[in-house]
């Protein structure tokens, strides 16, 4: 039973894995500022990375080091450095996910484009 588990797998067989696939992923969303990935990839990063934001905000030296810990070092400095300060005065809705018209060919999984709000 699953009780308890409410991430998603990805095909991932270990939890390290799947954590280092979301920090990843993570990582590219930060570095580009939009990427285009799966619709159920898209909605389990968006609350991951809109809590990141709210950490980089507090402009801490704690908050620096957790996200170091949970991202890429040249995303975490680009997220601690630059973002936090776009959005100083929003309270949340930093992401937005944009369903896409068409699906994957190899699989028919449904597309979608999350980016930041600017």
């Amino acid at each position: 039973m699953r009780h308890g588990k409410k991430d998603k797998k990805f095909s991932r067989r270990r939890l390290g894995q799947r954590r280092s696939f979301l920090r990843n992923l993570a990582g590219q969303l930060i570095e580009h500022e939009r990427i285009e990935t799966t619709v159920a990839r898209a909605r389990v990063l968006r609350p991951r990375v809109e809590k990141m934001i709210t950490l980089a905000k507090k402009q801490t030296i704690a908050s620096l080091r957790l996200l170091m810990a949970r991202l890429p070092e040249d995303a975490a400095t680009k997220l601690y450095y630059e973002i936090s300060k776009r959005y100083g005065e929003r309270t949340g809705g930093y992401l937005r996910i944009i369903k896409g018209a068409h699906s994957r060919k190899r699989d028919g999984a449904e597309m979608a484009l999350i980016e930041f709000v600017k």
